[in-house]
């Protein structure tokens, strides 16, 4: 048996980013490694430039999904009118403005950003290496005590209540999806393959890795989806 962190992503928006095309935000299902290595990350107060400490982080985390709640898709239009001098601000650090010459301000800046809407999410975790630091326990502490503002995909998407869910001792990542929370009904989830199976799931590579240090997205794994059958209650260890 094999200690699981549980966290809870809950909030009016989230975005699951997933390939965006020009300025077309798209998101996916499930969240992805990436994701959740940045948001730890964040919790941790690591330097986004620290690409070595994201990448073995990224590298060790074994995570599965569940979605208790799935919400509903909506699209949000963004449009605004910047001119030669005005910024826009990034999470990396450095001004964003608009390239292509005194043109291009002649329009607005348009984007379009999908959102799940009303989603509410739980997410098991596991650490390969468990003895190396960060521990599962050290990010339990930084969950709750965060170096900077904490949101679930992009920066508007604020949680609304503590991410930290507990903690369940189990097999596989399977095992604590179903065991961590009773379900009253049917419910997806997603987790990494050879961590348990289920009648009629399925197998799919995913593209959910980031090179931290070129910041590149890339790199597939193997994971499974299926559907997780009502349980009977089970109190979380």
């Amino acid at each position: 048996m094999a200690l699981h962190l549980l966290l809870r992503l809950e909030a009016p928006l989230i975005a699951f980013g997933g390939e965006a095309i020009d300025n077309l935000g798209v998101i996916r299902d499930f969240p992805a490694l990436s994701m959740v290595t940045g948001l730890l990350a964040s919790a941790l107060g690591w330097d986004r430039g620290e690409g070595e400490r994201h990448n073995r982080l990224q590298q060790r985390l074994q995570m599965g999904a569940r979605l208790d709640t799935s919400g509903r898709r909506l699209t949000d239009f963004q449009t605004a009118q910047l001119q030669a001098n005005d910024q826009g601000w990034t999470t990396r650090g450095v001004p964003e403005g608009r390239a292509g010459g005194a043109g291009t301000y002649a329009g607005p800046h348009l984007r379009y950003r999908d959102y799940h809407a009303d989603m509410n999410v739980l997410l098991v975790l596991r650490l390969q290496s468990a003895d190396e630091t960060p521990t599962l326990q050290d990010l339990a502490y930084a969950l709750d005590r965060p170096a900077r503002p904490l949101f679930i995909g992009r920066k508007g998407c604020l949680p609304t209540q503590r991410l930290m869910a507990g903690w369940i001792e189990a097999e596989s990542i399977l095992a604590a999806l179903q065991a961590a929370v009773p379900l009253s009904r049917e419910t997806r989830a997603q987790w990494p393959d050879g961590e348990g199976s289920l009648p009629y799931d399925r197998c799919l590579d995913v593209c959910d890795e980031r090179n931290w240090i070129s910041g590149v997205h890339g790199g597939w794994r193997p994971v499974r989806e299926g559907v997780l059958q009502p349980t009977q209650p089970k109190e979380i260890a």
